[in-house]
């Protein structure tokens, strides 16, 4: 069912959030990291941030609990069996190192690059971006300069 809800958001809503939106409270099925919500545990708490028909930021709170969370990874490998390739691998060092403890956390990433695309009025990462990754595979030329 939330891969279902988060599937249907990307195919209607995520067009329209033109305007900076913050769009909050993920399902679980599609947040394997992220803390469950106390009163509703099939939905996490994180958040996206939307602007110029596209995500901004993504932030959540942390799972702290390696139990929850050897759980979830194993769901996330069963998805993987059923041909879901973007399901997370198993990771025992991060349980392994969550069962020492660790304290309430949360953290935010920006995409700098989609950032500056909005203020550029930019259509494509690639005019933004440092190092373009689809470059000309052409070889220079002795003496010549070499095509970008």
């Amino acid at each position: 069912m939330g891969k279902t809800i988060a599937n249907l958001f990307e195919g209607i809503a995520e067009e329209h959030l033109i305007q900076p939106t913050v769009i909050y409270e993920f399902p679980l099925a599609v947040s394997p990291l992220s803390k469950r919500k106390p009163d509703e545990p099939d939905w996490v708490e994180r958040f996206e941030i939307f602007a110029g028909q596209m995500e901004i930021a993504n932030g959540f709170s942390e799972l702290n609990d390696p139990e929850d969370q050897r759980s979830r990874f194993e769901a996330q490998l069963r998805e993987r069996e059923r041909g879901d390739e973007e399901a997370h691998q198993m990771d025992e060092d991060y349980i392994r190192a969550l069962s020492y403890g660790m304290p309430p956390t949360g953290g935010v990433g920006v995409g700098v690059d989609r950032v500056a695309m909005l203020l550029t009025d930019s259509h494509t990462i690639r005019d933004v971006i440092l190092f373009p990754l689809l470059r000309s595979e052409t070889k220079a030329q002795p003496g010549k300069a070499e095509a970008t």
